[in-house]
Parts: structure tokens; C-alpha cells; sequence
């Protein structure tokens, strides 16, 4: 459907009223989904014509082209643009000196030239507008700037003096949490493991570039902005922009149908958002087009934390847990708080009575973090999972049987049943798929010059639902009008993960009707609010609002409605779900090889089985499973990136020096998973599966590499200069 018919749509339907389901929703009866249909965007993807934020057709476009502060912290004081705006094909360049005065500068990330200040090294201190992308690129390149500059700190250090614990971690946790005397127990277990893990800054980069075209247009009475922008929540990058303007919510549209890949770092807008509008604010009725190159992603959309986790565990003589105590010191930025959950996961992942979990942070003179793919439960689940491998080998028993001994029968933190835990069952299935049996003691397998290894570890991540989000359903005539058939209507996002074949498969089965008489219409904020694509809640959020709103329609009009008839739904409440403690879960196996000479480490296999509710459409599930796990690979593997603390900025700052893994670094990998809807979670029974399948991949390879060479590295990434220096 055109960007012109969906506001159509939203002003004919403006008034539609919103059914809230007072029940629970019955559980779905499927037909579609568990299948693996042709993705709906496929021949879109493949062809070349779905449309990313760049590819708009939008006539006469301008380019933005940002200049980025040359010191860590500091002050502008000079800005010479004469040669620039001088330059044939310059509309404007903006700095702090006269860029448009924003309504709101709460939000220090987006409070974009309003100041002469500099935070960080990156940071953007001036904009050229420019008729085409290579005039703006050279005019950036002519203007002169002069700092101040001022002593940074940019080094995370666990004996900083000036450590605080945040009031929260993300989402919404406590900092700190303990239960028991850990102290005590500690003390007194005949088996205890103490160990320090670390992790470095690593950095989301997904294959579409930050992107935001922004066009401002109408009356200084009544303003209108409309931006194609490559985001992860439509809805949510109005809801934020909106009063950063001054502007209304209503005179703001946001359109997104196709997204390349997030990783979270797509998950809220930043400041490129609003640059781009504040140059199409001074170079007004003009679409104005501003795509982040790969190097400037590094500084401004967003990075994981590097983590120092102190892991401290100790157990009976038979492997049982009596005390685990989680403690993580991490980074922030000065100018804005993000505080990572890193240790909440080892709240209720095994059962022990007397449990700790920490978080402090440093502020520093660096970009404000984000998240990326399992914020929290990627990195402290390395931590964790690791030292419970360190755990078996204090203990004497196998790394599996350690964690069965140790599966809690309830939630440890709330007490609450399971809706649905199967971790012991997807350990012993890994365990029998992938030839558990043929492990051998650290560093007694060798085949030739290799060193050969296995390891495992589980993964966890909660299932969440979010709240807010609206869908609509309107039967289609056909003929001049569209396709016959049922519109139905959500802001959603795609990452290309496969929202625009799932939420048809589920609306098809939510409404009684064939696949092929769903069309979908997402990302758009001129459709029905929708929750922002993060945290594994996308299909659990807006598969229940479709699954509600097309069984209001159903009630109101019943199995023939006419031609036109609407309803609109709001995401369903479950009353009885907050009585259960809802998670998916998973084993993890990898097979790591040690070359003896050079410090080489391969991982020709891979192998998950997880327990996440109903998968909705296999085929992509397994892409999303998969994804997740060589994501997690690449963390324990490759992804660091290098600070210099001198200058203050990541100087691996392109894929030729941020390593990832390539094809031939990912050779047999594979996942699988427990065929056990979730009666508790949504109707359709599925808890996300977009983390669960990074979270524990690290631990996997890192205890594998010990199981190979009896060497432990605690350091990621693990590299060969660092088996070798071992």
C-alpha cells in the first residue's frame, strides 16, 4: 500500500474505537502458523525493490554531510565556513552558532549543536547542506574549527573512586539484589570459585547504516515533518522527536516498511535524527537525506558496555549451589545515564539460596552506550556461564550435570512456578545430538597439530509483552479498492527478521481465513501505535494485539462482514501471567580447535536446542537462532572495540579492523528446539527467540577453548596472542 493511501486510512479511521479485551485471550487455534510459508518481502528483498530509508523516491533531495568534534572533551570556540559556504552547490552549514533552537534539551544525546560544549570525541559540531552527497562531504572537509580542549577520562577501571550504583538497570531492575547471607555461605561451602571476567566495548553495526531522510514542510501555525528513517519503532521515534520540536505528536510522521538490521542500536533515534531535522528545517520543502557512514556509527548510534564482572560461587561437596554472587562494574557516558542489566539474569537462573548481584558504573567522557542483541544477558552470561564451567571442574562432575543438579524447581527470586522451563531437557538433548560423550579431560584431544575441545552453556532471556500497542482490521472489497481480502493494520517494524510473514501467518489464523487474503501494513506511524522491535517482544506484542483485533472484529461483524467495516484492538492484559515466571531457554554446545603452533582457534561446529514457547514460522526462527549464535561466536572470537584513551575515540573503526565473522569462519552450525507452546505467555503460546540465541553462545566457545587446551582466558575476545602468551 503507498505512504499516501496508509494516511488516508489513518485519517478515515481516526475515530474507530479501541476494544481492550477484559479477559485473557484463549489460546490460537493454528493452521498457519508453525509452518514456514514464502516470506511475504521476499520478492521485494530479492528483487531490489523494497524500499529502505535511503531509497525514497523524493524529488529534488538535499545531503547532509556532519562534521564531528576532533577532541574528547572540550569547547568550540571558532568555526571559520567561508570556503565551505563559498563552495558552488551549498545551501547551508549549520553550528552551534546558528542552528535552529530546539524546544527540548532534557535528553543530552539529542540536544544536537545547541551548545558550543563538546562530550566526546564524535560528537557532531556542524552539519553542510549541500545539493548533492559529494559537494557536502567536501565542503565538511573546509571548514575550520577551534577547540578547547580540556582534560578527558575515558578509562573504565573497577578501583575508580568515583563508582556509583545506578537507581535502575535497563529495563526497569533494581541495581542491586541479595538474598541470604552470601558472605556466610561463601565462607562455609567446601567448594568455591572466585573469578574476573571482562568483556570490551563491542559495537552493533548492522548492514543498513543509521539513516534518516527528514521533510519539513506547511506553515509556522502548522508544521509538518515526515521522516524516512531506518528504525526499529516508528512510533517511538515520533513519541521522542516530537517534543525535542515542540510539535504536536499528530504533526509528525515516521515511515519505516524495511529495516537492514538493528542489533538495538535502531531501537530509539539519536542524534543523527536531529540533525537531519534540523537541516531540513532551514532548508525548508526540500527532503533532506543524512546516512551515517560505517566510521561515524562508532560514535554516535549507541555501543555495548565493556563489563568487569567479579563471579563468586560456592557449592556443596555434590556440585549443589549454596552461594552465587554476581558483581559487574561497567561504563556510562557523562552526558547520559544507560545502565546494562548485566547481572539480573543470575537472580533466578539456578537455585541457590543465598544470592547477590550487583551494578556500578563510571560516568565518562565517551558516546552514551545502548543496547545491542541481549543487553546484559550477553555479556553476563559469559561471565556466569563460564564459572559455572570453572564450578564442574572444582567439583569434579560434568559441566551438564552440574547445572541439572542445580535447575531450580520455582523462580528463585519471586517464588513463582514456571510457565515453562525446559533447560535440563534441551541440555540432554544437545548433550545426545552433538556427541557429548566423546568430551575428554582439558587438553588430551589432539588431531594433529589441533587441540580439540567441546564446551556448553545455557541461555536464558525473560519473554516479555509490552504494553501501548493497537491494531486494525478492516475487510477490503476488492477491485479499485485493493485486493480482496482483510487489511491488517499495525505500526510494526522488520527488521528482516520476519515480521511481515509471522504477523500475516498469525492473522490469518487469528481471523479464519487463507494466507493469501492478509495484507499486512506496517511501519508507519500513520497506522495504529506499536511497541518499539526489542528485547525478543515484537511478535509476542504484536501477534496478541492482531490476535485480539481480529477476534473483536469477528464478534462485531461476524464470518461475513461488508465490505469496510473496521475494528481497532489494544494490546490484550493477562492477568494470570504475572503468577508465572516466563523465559525461554536454551543449551548451547560449540567444538572449538586449538592450532598447537600459532594459537589458531576455529569452531567447525556449532549446536543449539532451545525452549522458546511456539515458533511461529521455522524457517526464520532458525535464521534468528543461528544469527544469534554466531553473533555470540563473534563476541567470544573477534569483536573488540580498540579505545585509544589518548585521543578518546575507537580507532578499529571500519570492518577492515572490527573483525566479524565471515562465511568461512561459521561452518557447521545449527539449531533446534523443543516443539511445547507456552499455554501461560500469549495466545499464540511463543516467548522471542530474537536473544536467546547470542546469550550463553559465548560461554560455549570459551569453555570449549579450555576443554581443548586446559587454558582458561578470561579476557574476550580470545585470541591467539593470548593462548599463546598462556
Amino acid at each position: 500500500m503507498s505512504h499516501a493511501n496508509a494516511r488516508d486510512t489513518a485519517r478515515t479511521t481516526a475515530t474507530t474505537p479501541t476494544t481492550q479485551p477484559s479477559e485473557p485471550l484463549k489460546p490460537l487455534d493454528v493452521r498457519y502458523v508453525g509452518t514456514s510459508p514464502q516470506r511475504v518481502d521476499g520478492r521485494q528483498k530479492v528483487t531490489g525493490t523494497a524500499l529502505y530509508a535511503w531509497e525514497h523516491p523524493l524529488p529534488d533531495p538535499l545531503f547532509v554531510a556532519p562534521l564531528q568534534a576532533a577532541v574528547a572533551r572540550g569547547r568550540v570556540v571558532e568555526m571559520d565556513t567561508g570556503r565551505a559556504e563559498a563552495l558552488d552547490g551549498v545551501l547551508a552549514v549549520l553550528t552551534p552558532y546558528n542552528a535552529p533552537r530546539l524546544a527540548d534539551t532534557s535528553d543530552a544525546e539529542l540536544a544536537v549543536l545547541q551548545s558550543e560544549e563538546v562530550a566526546f570525541r564524535g560528537q557532531f559540531v556542524g552539519a553542510v547542506v549541500a545539493e548533492t552527497p559529494q559537494v557536502a562531504r567536501q565542503a565538511a572537509d573546509l571548514v575550520d574549527v577551534v577547540y578547547e580542549q580540556r582534560p578527558h577520562d575515558t578509562e573504565l577501571r573497577t578501583d575508580r573512586p568515583d563508582l556509583y550504583r545506578p537507581e535502575t538497570v535497563t529495563p526497569a531492575y533494581p541495581a542491586d539484589s541479595e538474598d541470604g547471607d552470601v558472605d556466610a555461605a561463601l565462607a562455609a561451602a567446601p567448594v568455591t570459585v572466585d573469578v574476573t571476567y571482562s568483556t570490551p566495548m563491542e559495537h552493533n553495526n548492522p548492514m543498513e547504516p543509521h539513516t534518516c531522510v527528514a521533510l519539513w514542510e506547511g506553515s509556522d501555525s502548522a508544521p509538518r515533518l515526515t521522516l524516512y528513517d531506518s528504525t526499529q519503532g516508528a512510533h517511538q521515534v515520533r513519541t521522542v522527536l516530537a517534543p525535542v520540536f515542540g510539535l504536536p505528536a499528530e504533526s509528525v510522521r515516521v515511515i519505516s516498511p524495511h529495516v537492514g538490521g538493528g542489533f538495538g542500536s535502531k531501537g530509539m533515534p539519536h542524534a543523527h535524527n536531529v540533525l537531519a531535522v534540523l537541516a531540513a528545517r532551514v532548508c525548508e520543502g526540500r527532503p533532506v537525506k543524512l546516512a551515517l557512514t560505517r566510521q561515524q556509527m562508532f560514535s554516535l548510534v549507541g555501543h555495548r558496555t565493556p563489563t568487569v564482572q567479579r563471579v563468586r560461587l560456592g557449592a556443596d561437596t555434590r556440585g549443589r549451589l549454596t552461594a552465587l554472587c554476581h558483581d559487574v562494574v561497567e561504563q556510562t557516558s557523562r552526558i547520559k545515564e544507560f545502565a546494562e542489566q548485566t547481572a539480573v539474569h543470575a537472580r533466578t537462573m539456578y537455585a541457590a539460596d543465598n544470592r547477590r548481584t550487583s551494578h556500578r558504573l563510571a560516568a565518562l567522557d565517551i558516546p552514551v552506550p545502548s543496547w545491542m542483541r541481549a543487553p546484559g544477558e550477553a555479556p553476563g552470561m559469559l561471565a556466569s556461564e563460564a564459572a559455572m564451567d570453572e564450578l564442574a571442574v572444582a567439583c569434579g562432575l560434568d559441566p551438564i550435570e552440574l547445572r541439572v543438579r542445580n535447575d531450580p524447581e520455582t523462580d528463585p527470586e519471586t517464588g513463582r512456578p514456571w510457565s515453562g522451563r525446559h533447560l535440563v531437557q534441551c541440555l540432554r538433548t544437545g548433550a545426545e545430538r552433538f556427541g557429548w560423550d566423546r568430551r575428554t579431560a582439558p587438553g588430551t584431544r589432539r588431531e594433529g597439530d589441533w587441540f580439540v575441545g567441546l564446551g556448553v552453556a545455557s541461555s536464558t532471556y525473560p519473554a516479555y509483552t509490552l504494553p501501548g500497542s493497537v491494531a486494525e482490521i478492516e475487510r477490503r472489497a476488492g477491485g479499485a479498492g485493493g485486493p480482496d481480502g482483510y487489511a491488517v493494520r499495525i505500526g510494526a517494524a522488520d527488521l528482516g527478521t520476519g515480521t511481515w510473514t509471522a504477523l500475516t501467518q498469525i492473522a490469518a489464523d487469528a481471523l479464519n481465513c487463507s494466507f493469501g487474503e492478509v495484507h499486512l501494513e506496517i511501519g508507519d506511524t500513520d497506522l495504529p501505535a506499536a511497541s518499539v522491535a526489542g528485547g525478543s517482544s515484537g511478535i509476542n506484542t504484536w501477534g496478541s494485539t492482531v490476535v485480539a483485533a481480529s477476534r473483536a472484529f469477528r464478534e462485531e461483524h461476524g464470518d461475513d462482514p461488508a465490505p469496510g467495516t473496521r475494528t481497532r484492538a489494544a494490546t490484550p492484559s493477562d492477568p494470570d501471567l504475572p503468577n508465572y515466571a516466563a523465559h525461554s531457554y536454551g543449551a548451547q554446545f560449540a567444538e572449538v580447535r586449538v592450532h598447537a603452533g600459532t594459537g589458531e582457534i576455529r569452531v567447525p561446529r556449532m549446536l543449539g536446542v532451545f525452549s522458546a514457547g511456539r515458533i511461529i514460522n521455522p524457517r526464520t526462527a532458525r535464521s534468528q537462532f543461528i544469527g544469534g549464535m554466531v553473533m555470540g561466536m563473534s563476541m567470544a572470537r573477534f569483536e573488540e572495540s580498540v579505545f585509544d584513551h589518548g585521543t578518546g575515540h575507537v580507532i578499529n573503526h571500519d570492518f577492515a579492523q572490527y573483525h566479524v565473522p565471515t562465511n568461512a569462519d561459521v561452518l557447521d552450525v545449527d539449531a533446534v528446539w523443543l516443539d511445547e507452546p507456552d499455554p501461560h505467555a500469549n495466545p499464540m503460546g511463543a516467548k522471542g527467540i530474537g536473544e536467546i540465541g547470542i546469550t550463553g553462545s559465548p560461554a560455549a566457545v570459551v569453555n570449549a577453548v579450555y576443554n581443548a587446551t586446559g587454558i582458561r582466558v578470561r579476557d574476550l575476545p580470545v585470541t591467539p596472542d593470548k593462548m599463546l602468551r598462556a
